[in-house]
C-alpha cells in the first residue's frame, strides 16, 4: 500500500532552506526585544515595555539589507508608517463600522504601496499591521504615547545595527563587489560544463545586488564619493568578463585553471582595497573567446590595482538614479495608473474589510488576530497566496505549541525577560529557513507581548489558533479563489516581454551599417543586456513562486522551465557572437541580423499565444553545425555557417519548445 505524502508544493515550503544563521541579527533581536521588557518591569510599566518591544519586532523584521545606509532606510522609514498605523488604529478602537471602513482603506493603500519597492513594501506592511493591532488592543492614553513607544523600539534596533558602522561602514559594498568577482570566477571555471547555467545565475544575482547597493548609496550624494567611484569602476570592468563567458562556454572546452584563479585574486584585492599592479601570468589565448577573456581580465587587473579613477569618466552601467523629486513623481504616477497596483490593493482591502467586520460586528469572541493573519498572508509581494495561507496555519500551530507552556508556566514578571531573549533570538534564525519557520518564531513573541497588554494567559492559545484558521480561510476565498489571475502563472507573458527586448538587443549588438552610431553607444548595449538579465531574474522568481501553487497552476508553471532556460541561452549566444566579432570574426550581414530579430519577435508572439506548454523537449546544444569555436572560418574561430549560427540554433530550439504539440 502506497504511503501518503504531502504534495510537492507544500513540501517545498516546509523544507528548511540551507541558509546560514545570521548570528549578529540573532544577538540584536535578543537584546532589542528583551531590554525594553526589563526596563518596563524595572519602572513598573510592563505595558510600556511591551509596546517598545513590539516596535523592536518591526525593526527586526525590516532589517534585511547589507549596506548600513540602506539599513537606515529599511528600518527608519517603515517605523514612521508603523507609528502612523498605530495612531490610526487607536483612534478607531471599538468604533464598529468606522473601524471596518478605516482598516479597509488602509489595506488598499498598503497593497498599492507594495508595488513600489522593498522599503515601501515593508512600510505598507507596518502601516496595516500596526493599524490592526491598534484597532484590536487597548493602548495607553493619551493617543500619542503608543506611536512614540513603538517608534522607540524601532530606534533601539537601528541603534544596535549601527554600532559597528564606524568600523565597517564601507565594507558591505566592497564585499558585494568582491563576491561578484568570485561568482564570475566560478562561472569561468565551469564554462563548457553542465554546471555553467547555475553559476551564471549566481553572477546575475550578484551583479544585481552590487549595482543596487552602490547606485542606491550614490543616489544620496550630490557629488561623487571617491570610494564609491572606485568600487563602481571595479564593478563595471567585470562586465566584459561576464560577456566573454558565453563565448567560452560555446567552445565546450574549459579554461586553464589560472584564469579563474586570477579573477579570484582580483576579488581579494577588491575586498582588501589593495592597489599596485601585479603580474597575472595568464596563459596565451588560442581563440577569439579566450582572447576576449584575456583582454577583459587584463583590463580588470589594471583597474583593480591601478590609481584612483577619474570621477567624471566612470559610466554607470545601469544608468544613474534620477533626482529624488523625479522618482517620487514617477512612482506616484505608476502606482495610481497601474492595474496590478489597484488589483493587489483591492484584494487586500476586501480581505481586511471582511476580517475586521467579523471582529467588530459579529458577536463572537474574535480578536485582532484574524486581520493580523490576513495581513501577513496576503501581503501581495510576498509570494504565493495559497501556499502562504497553508504555511501560515502550520507555522502558527507550531508557534502555539512553543507559546503554550510559556504562557501557562511563566508568571508575568522578570522571568519574561530571559524567555524573550530566547524567543526573540529564534526570529532571525528561523526566518532564514522559510516562511513557516518564521511564523513559528514570531507567533510566541507576539502572544507574549500581547499577554502583557491584556493579561489573558494560556487562554490566548486556542482562540488564536482558531483566529488564524479563520484568517487563512478568508484569504483563500476572498483573496485567492475570487481572483482568477491567482490561478494562472504569469511566467509566459513576462517571458514574452523579455524575448521582445532580446530582439532589440540583437539590433544593438550587431550594427554593421553604422546607422546607429551616435544614437546607441556601448554603454546602452551593456545596459540593455543587463536589463534583460534582470527581467529574466524576475521571470525565474515568478517561476519559483508559481511552483509553490497547487495544481494545476504549479504543474503548468513547471512546463515553462525549459523555455526559460532556452531564452537565457539566446542572450548568451548573442553576447558570445558579439564578443567573437570583436576579436576577429567577420560581422554578420544585416539581412541575417534582421532575420534573427524577426524570429525572436515571432517567438514572443507565440509565447503570448500559449497559455499552456505541452511540448517541453529541449534539443541538444551540440546538435547542428557551427556550435563550436574551433572551425575554419576567416578568424580561425568560425565555421562555414557564420558567427550567428549558434544563435540560430538557440532560437530554433526555443521556438520548438514554444510550439504546441499537433
Amino acid at each position: 500500500m502506497k504511503r501518503a505524502t504531502p504534495p510537492p508544493w507544500l513540501l517545498s515550503g516546509l523544507r528548511p532552506k540551507n541558509a546560514p544563521i545570521p548570528w549578529a541579527a540573532v544577538a540584536r533581536a535578543a537584546v532589542a526585544l528583551s531590554a525594553p521588557l526589563a526596563v518596563g518591569f524595572a519602572t513598573d510599566r510592563p505595558a510600556y515595555g511591551a509596546l517598545v518591544s513590539m516596535g523592536a519586532l518591526s525593526g527586526v523584521i525590516g532589517d534585511t539589507a547589507d549596506a548600513y545606509r540602506m539599513r537606515v532606510l529599511n528600518i527608519a522609514v517603515p517605523q514612521l508608517f508603523g507609528a502612523l498605523g498605530i495612531m490610526l488604529g487607536t483612534l478607531v478602537y471599538g468604533a464598529g463600522w468606522t473601524a471596518v471602513v478605516a482598516l479597509t482603506v488602509i489595506g488598499l493603500i498598503s497593497g498599492m504601496m507594495s508595488t513600489i519597492g522593498a522599503v515601501a513594501s515593508v512600510s505598507g506592511l507596518l502601516l496595516l499591521l500596526n493599524s490592526v493591532v491598534g484597532a484590536g488592543l487597548p493602548m495607553p492614553d493619551p493617543w500619542w504615547k503608543a506611536p512614540l513607544l513603538l517608534t522607540a523600539g524601532g530606534l533601539v534596533v537601528l541603534a544596535l545595527t549601527l554600532l559597528a558602522w564606524p568600523l565597517r561602514g564601507k565594507l558591505p559594498e566592497r564585499v558585494a563587489v568582491a563576491n561578484t568577482y568570485r561568482a564570475v570566477a566560478d562561472m569561468l571555471a565551469t564554462a563548457g560544463t553542465d554546471a555553467y547555467e547555475a553559476r551564471r545565475q549566481d553572477v546575475t544575482q550578484s551583479l544585481n545586488t552590487s549595482y543596487d547597493l552602490i547606485l542606491a548609496r550614490r543616489a544620496r550624494y550630490h557629488g561623487r564619493s571617491a570610494p564609491m567611484v572606485r568600487l563602481l569602476s571595479q564593478l563595471n570592468v567585470v562586465i566584459p568578463l561576464v560577456e566573454a563567458a558565453p563565448a567560452v562556454h560555446l567552445r565546450r572546452r574549459p579554461l586553464p585553471p589560472g584564469v579563474p584563479d586570477a579573477v579570484r585574486a582580483l576579488a581579494d584585492a577588491v575586498e582588501e582595497n589593495r592597489t599596485g599592479h601585479t603580474e597575472s601570468g595568464l596563459p596565451a589565448p588560442d581563440s577569439a573567446a579566450t582572447r576576449a577573456v584575456d583582454s577583459a581580465l587584463r583590463h580588470a587587473t589594471a583597474v583593480v590595482h591601478g590609481a584612483e579613477p577619474d570621477p567624471h569618466n566612470v559610466d554607470d552601467r545601469l544608468g544613474r538614479p534620477a533626482a529624488l523629486g523625479v522618482r517620487v513623481r514617477r512612482i506616484t504616477r505608476d502606482v495610481l495608473l497601474s492595474r496590478p497596483s489597484w488589483r493587489y490593493g483591492l484584494r487586500l482591502a476586501v480581505c481586511i474589510g471582511l476580517a475586521q467586520a467579523l471582529v467588530s460586528l459579529v458577536d463572537v469572541p474574535r480578536s485582532y488576530w484574524v486581520a493580523l493573519t490576513v495581513t501577513f498572508v496576503l501581503k501581495p509581494d510576498f509570494g504565493s497566496v495559497f501556499s502562504r495561507a497553508v504555511l501560515r496555519a502550520v507555522g502558527t500551530a507550531a508557534g502555539l505549541v512553543i507559546a503554550a507552556p510559556v504562557l501557562a508556566e511563566v508568571p508575568i514578571g522578570w522571568w519574561d525577560v530571559p524567555v524573550m531573549v530566547v524567543l526573540a533570538a529564534l526570529i532571525p534564525a528561523f526566518t532564514a529557513k522559510g516562511y513557516a519557520f518564521q511564523t513559528a518564531a514570531i507567533t510566541p513573541v507576539i502572544l507574549l507581548l500581547s499577554d502583557l497588554l491584556n493579561r489573558q494567559g494560556v487562554g490566548l492559545v486556542q482562540p488564536r489558533f482558531l483566529d488564524s484558521l479563520i484568517g487563512c480561510g478568508i484569504v483563500l476565498v476572498a483573496g485567492y479563489l475570487l481572483w482568477p489571475e491567482s490561478w494562472h502563472s504569469r511566467v509566459g507573458h513576462r517571458l514574452a516581454d523579455a524575448v521582445t527586448d532580446i530582439a532589440d538587443y540583437v539590433g544593438y549588438a550587431f550594427d554593421p551599417s553604422g546607422e546607429r552610431v551616435g544614437r546607441i553607444d556601448q554603454g546602452e548595449r551593456v545596459r540593455a543586456r543587463r536589463r534583460i538579465y534582470r527581467d529574466l531574474s524576475v521571470v525565474r522568481s515568478e517561476f519559483q513562486r508559481a511552483l509553490t501553487e497547487p495544481p494545476p497552476v504549479g504543474t503548468r508553471a513547471a512546463a515553462w522551465w525549459p523555455l526559460v532556460v532556452a531564452v537565457e541561452r539566446i542572450v548568451d549566444a548573442t553576447t558570445a557572437a558579439r564578443v567573437r566579432v570583436n576579436h576577429g570574426a567577420p560581422e554578420p550581414p544585416p539581412s541575417e541580423v534582421a532575420a534573427i530579430q524577426r524570429e525572436l519577435r515571432g517567438l514572443a508572439a507565440g509565447i503570448r499565444a500559449s497559455e499552456v506548454l505541452v511540448e517541453v523537449r529541449t534539443p541538444s546544444r551540440g546538435a547542428g553545425k557551427g556550435g563550436g569555436d574551433g572551425g575554419t572560418g576567416g578568424s580561425g574561430d568560425e565555421g562555414a555557417d557564420g558567427v550567428l549560427e549558434p544563435l540560430h540554433q538557440e532560437v530554433a530550439a526555443a521556438r520548438a519548445i514554444a510550439s504546441p504539440r499537433p
